[in-house]
């Protein structure tokens, strides 16, 4: 029999009031793998990650057809809640950190059993211990991208998703958090990760999938992509 996926997205179509987004998407993670997520601005990387996570509003839009399934179990629709509890853990794209919390509030706040703790996070991202009763707010981006992980690992999850990974950060913070994520995935840890830097996407990523106006118009191994210039020219490039 074949093997159910960690997550399944079958056939997804979705959208905003008078605006549908996701014509159709497929796509599957497997346990401990990772997949890139790639596009152009505009093109529904987001709205998929929001419709995975039960953020699409259910009214007036929404999930119009399809199935989003996490082990076999269908959760097209779920409230956030039910799919974090399904293992799926989110960083948002923008952070989304509280900033007037203290960086330990912050964690604290999403913490759940399991054997990711705080003091796992903090040893992962040092600089966090080091500004714990800083204010969210005040961190630089680079650091609150690092909260926003640690935040997403205390709900320890099993399917990490992270949209626009780090988008705006300086080169050597991205190569930090790049170095994380490969730190993950060599721990067992399924990782979505949407992100417009395709080297370090291709290095880290199992296969990698580009959608093109609400569509998948692309997947295969990132240094096929990474090879082609034709092809990231078609697919990436405004």
């Amino acid at each position: 029999m074949p093997t159910v996926k960690m997550l399944a997205v079958e056939r997804l179509v979705a959208g905003y009031a008078g605006s549908q987004v996701l014509g159709g998407i497929d796509l599957t993670v497997g346990a401990g793998e990772v997949v890139g997520l790639l596009g152009r601005n505009g093109m529904g990387k987001t709205t998929l990650i929001r419709a995975i996570m039960g953020l699409l509003p259910s009214q007036r839009g929404g999930i119009a057809a399809g199935h989003v399934r996490v082990d076999g179990r269908d959760l097209t629709g779920a409230p956030p809640f039910r799919v974090a509890q399904a293992g799926l853990g989110l960083v948002p794209e923008g952070r989304q950190v509280f900033p007037t919390l203290s960086v330990r509030e912050n964690l604290v706040a999403t913490s759940r059993p399991g054997a990711w703790t705080q003091a796992r996070v903090e040893k992962l991202f040092p600089r966090l211990a080091e500004r714990a009763t800083q204010r969210a707010g005040k961190l630089s981006g680079g650091e609150q991208q690092m909260l926003a992980i640690g935040r997403a690992l205390l709900t320890n999850p099993r399917l990490l998703i992270l949209d626009e990974a780090t988008e705006g950060l300086a080169p050597l913070v991205r190569a930090e958090i790049f170095a994380v994520l490969a730190r993950l995935k060599n721990e067992g840890l399924s990782i979505l990760l949407v992100d417009k830097h395709l080297g370090p996407v291709a290095g880290l990523a199992d296969r990698c999938l580009v959608i093109e106006k609400g569509v998948v118009a692309w997947q295969g191994q990132g240094a096929t992509l990474l090879a082609d210039r034709g092809l990231r020219e078609q697919l990436l490039h405004v």
